[in-house]
């Protein structure tokens, strides 16, 4: 059986049209990966930065806490001594 030039050249298109749709598929694929790979790398960076500014926060967080302790601990030595000097003068506290 033989096989007419306008047969064969019906199938070369054919073929070259898949054979160009699996580059164009190739090619998306390897954008899409390349765009997987940008992302991930922009979630490390900002994993990373967030962590770093979590540090900084528990840093702040730990100061302000023994600033807390100290004025707590500084109020209470003054009303006792407000109430040491009430208490020596007989005046009733309303503390």
């Amino acid at each position: 059986m033989a096989v007419s030039l306008d047969e064969a050249l019906e199938r070369l298109e054919r073929s070259l049209g898949q054979l160009e749709a699996a580059v164009t598929r190739r090619l998306e694929a390897e954008r899409s990966r390349a765009d997987l790979e940008t992302e991930l790398q922009i979630m490390q960076d900002d994993r990373a930065r967030l962590a770093v500014d979590l540090e900084s926060a528990s840093v702040r967080l730990e100061a302000l806490e023994a600033t807390t302790r100290d004025v707590e601990g500084r109020v209470g030595r003054a009303l006792a001594a407000v109430r040491g000097v009430l208490d020596d003068a007989g005046v009733a506290p309303h503390l």
